[in-house]
């Protein structure tokens, strides 16, 4: 039997389209345009680093350049339309999408409660009764509100003490929700108290083979074409075994087909894709020519693997790298160019001074600088740089650097 087969840019634009890049960035960015942009994505992640913006905000400003934080504060914790927990990592998601993750709140109770065990926080657990009624008690709390006797050292996640375990434990398993931030500090208030209990199904009627469906068709969905693989690491909780077993039932039934797509390099990777696929990619037009700077947390570059199969681009984030070992930078920007990812960029907005000031740029190989792509590059940096709160673009002497 034939299998239907994407080019590579083919591939990359229908990957784009289902990640909210192939079009112009623009349009409104509150209330409902920016949950139904949230909920195109899928999940938004969370990260504290703030170089130029913090990454969720990154993340959706890159698609509309009239987004501002205050929008997905107020969608979060005033109106209760998203809700936080983890995917691969923290994030928000749309509440609609809260009863597809008492699956995931069960797989966390089980893993967690031995992990913390583990990772000597003895007696965290007995925390849990006196947590929950002080919050019931008192109202939301952070961590810094809990267990002042027990911190001890520098209190980074490094060094939580027994209640600020018990806290994370019960909001990762479901008794507690987040309700928003202060300083990037959960506050954690009673699931029961912030949660639709329409949303929330009665003890012991989740069904695993329900919630794996839902999960796999979702990501499916916001990936347009995966490996049953890349469909267990989208939500990351599904296990590579059931998308596995999903992705044979669901081709079985025709609800999916196979389908190769051409890489980067020219290899082809079998892949899973809806049946209209290949029609959907056809009538996908161009995408702007404009440059984009993209957070490194964007979700079109999460898999780190598939994004340099799919654009032959190669990057790793260096926040954890010793400064002696990094080969680019701290935190260094992706920069997208119509499909192509053509460049990585050190920057950092120095509110003080008023500057977003580029430390260095690093073109891709194969990619000329011309005068007009700077031109484009320094148009997307003043909006970068209106975006963060500063007023003006300086680089640093030698800039622009070759590709290592």
């Amino acid at each position: 039997m034939s299998v239907a087969r994407l080019d590579n840019r083919a591939a990359r634009r229908l990957f784009m389209d289902r990640h909210a890049l192939l079009e112009q960035p623009s349009g409104s960015a509150t209330g409902d345009a920016l949950l139904d942009l949230i909920t195109r994505l899928g999940f938004v992640q969370l990260d504290s680093i703030n170089t130029v913006a913090r990454a969720h905000d990154m993340i959706l400003y890159s698609r509309r350049p009239s987004y501002r934080p205050a929008a997905l504060k107020r969608l979060y914790e005033r109106d209760r339309r998203l809700f936080e927990h983890w995917t691969h990592d923290a994030a928000v998601l749309p509440m609609a999408f809260y009863p597809h993750w008492h699956l995931r709140f069960q797989r966390d109770a089980e893993v967690l409660r031995k992990r913390y065990r583990n990772w000597h926080r003895d007696g965290y657990e007995a925390k849990f009764q006196h947590i929950l009624d002080h919050i019931r008690d008192h109202g939301p709390v952070g961590s810094s509100d809990v267990g002042k006797d027990e911190a001890k050292g520098s209190g980074g996640w490094w060094d939580w003490h027994p209640s600020k375990t018990a806290l994370e434990y019960l909001w990762r398993s479901g008794a507690l929700t987040v309700v928003g931030r202060s300083g990037f500090q959960k506050r954690y208030d009673l699931t029961e108290r912030v949660i639709d209990p329409a949303l929330v199904p009665n003890q012991g009627t989740v069904d695993p083979r329900e919630t794996v469906d839902w999960l796999c068709n979702a990501a499916l969905d916001r990936l347009g074409f995966a490996t049953s693989g890349q469909l267990a690491g989208f939500w990351a909780t599904a296990s590579p075994a059931e998308t596995a077993a999903w992705c044979k039932h669901a081709e079985a039934d025709g609800h999916i087909v196979p389908l190769e797509i051409t890489l980067a390099d020219g290899r082809n990777r079998r892949v899973y894709a809806r049946s209209g696929a290949i029609d959907n990619a056809a009538d996908l037009p161009a995408p702007p020519g404009r440059i984009r700077v993209l957070s490194p947390f964007d979700p079109a570059l999460r898999d780190r693997k598939r994004t340099e199969e799919l654009f032959g681009f190669h990057y790793r984030i260096e926040v954890f790298t010793p400064a002696a070992k990094r080969r680019y930078g701290y935190y260094v920007f992706p920069l997208m160019e119509g499909d192509r990812l053509i460049g990585r960029i050190d920057m950092k907005a120095q509110r003080q001074a008023g500057l977003l000031h580029v430390t260095a740029l690093w073109p891709e190989h194969g990619v000329k600088w011309t005068v007009s792509r700077q031109a484009r590059l320094e148009a997307e940096l003043d909006r970068v740089a209106r975006f963060a709160g500063v007023e003006q673009v300086t680089f640093a002497d030698g800039w622009r650097r070759e590709t290592l």
